[in-house]
């Protein structure tokens, strides 16, 4: 078994960035930093976010905050039952009066797409986003072209309307490493957001988030998070939660393998974000939720008692020893 050494990180990098961005994006959204730091982590590692609220609680416009101070390109799409896979991934479009076909790209080729209200597109669709999320990149009349880099997808769902939907298979909410649940502000700092300022209804101090990030800061802390070191006692606990998940009595179809990798991953983002180079089971416990809760399928049982994804996940952090 090898001990690598524990010691703190150097001072800039992902700690400092979360710093800056907090600061650029509760000019426009307030009382939803924990959130941010959230999307900070799943940019660092590559991976994409399902925010998931009722409507109302800034979904969209934190996104777009976000993208804004990273200094990433950003793109909307609003899912809708009758968008195409080529409205999202593009299309072959004749040119001009020459005649020739030319690859018109979607708005997929992007830094951060953000897809509003996924589940309400048929699985085809959802399908060519899959390819996107996946494998970084589109298949066009039979040409694969890649997507740029950093690349993110946030989608957001609503959590109360069902009509009309086409719920996400466990397939692709598996390929998301946090599902992000974004409730309602404290009262303070609902009393905050109307003191911003507004022109009509629309926040105006979007324009005043500053770029503090970029698309290289993105893939430099990418680096970053890799080289953040992990114990071989910390990585068994990660596996050991993982599997516990599949054991609960409340739980029908527990985490995969691909949860552990990413649990893993969000756990050394995790540690960068509090400025240390080695990951604790503390960073663990704190990224299970997020990581875990979407890929819980519950027994029809438990939800009838209206057990909670989140209480499984509790349920299995508390039945595995934590190292020492």
């Amino acid at each position: 078994m090898v001990t690598r050494q524990r010691r703190p990180a150097r001072g800039g990098g992902l700690g400092d960035l979360r710093a800056a961005v907090r600061a650029e994006v509760a000019k426009v959204v307030v009382g939803q930093e924990e959130t941010v730091d959230m999307l900070l982590a799943a940019a660092s590692v590559g991976g994409h976010v399902l925010l998931e609220g009722v409507p109302g609680v800034a979904k969209t416009l934190l996104a777009n905050a976000v993208a804004r101070a990273l200094g990433m390109e950003f793109r909307r799409v609003q899912f809708t039952p009758d968008l195409l896979p080529s409205d999202v991934s593009g299309t072959m479009t004749l040119r001009g009066s020459s005649g020739q076909l030319a690859f018109r790209p979607g708005p997929v080729f992007t830094n951060l797409l953000l897809a509003d209200e996924i589940n309400r597109t048929p699985p085809k669709t959802q399908a060519a986003l899959l390819e996107a999320m996946q494998e970084g990149q589109v298949t066009v009349d039979g040409e694969a072209r890649a997507l740029p880099e950093p690349f993110l997808v946030v989608a957001t769902q609503n959590p109360i309307e069902y009509e009309g939907t086409y719920p996400l298979p466990e397939a692709q909410l598996d390929r998301f490493v946090m599902k992000l649940d974004v409730g309602y502000p404290a009262e303070d700092d609902e009393v905050s957001m109307l003191q911003l300022e507004h022109r009509g209804v629309a926040p105006v101090t979007l324009d005043d988030v500053a770029a503090v990030g970029s698309a290289r800061a993105v893939l430099a802390a990418r680096a970053e998070v890799d080289a953040t070191s992990v114990t071989d006692e910390v990585a068994a606990y990660i596996v050991a939660l993982v599997r516990q998940t599949r054991a609960l009595p409340s739980v029908a179809l527990g985490a995969s393998p691909r949860a552990a990798v990413h649990l893993l991953a969000a756990s050394k983002a995790a540690a960068r974000l509090e400025g240390r180079d080695f990951v604790t089971p503390d960073d663990v416990v704190t990224m299970a939720p997020p990581v875990l809760r979407h890929r819980l399928l519950l027994q029809p049982e438990a939800e009838l008692e209206r057990y909670q994804p989140d209480d499984a996940v509790r349920a299995a952090v508390a039945a595995v020893p934590v190292p020492r």
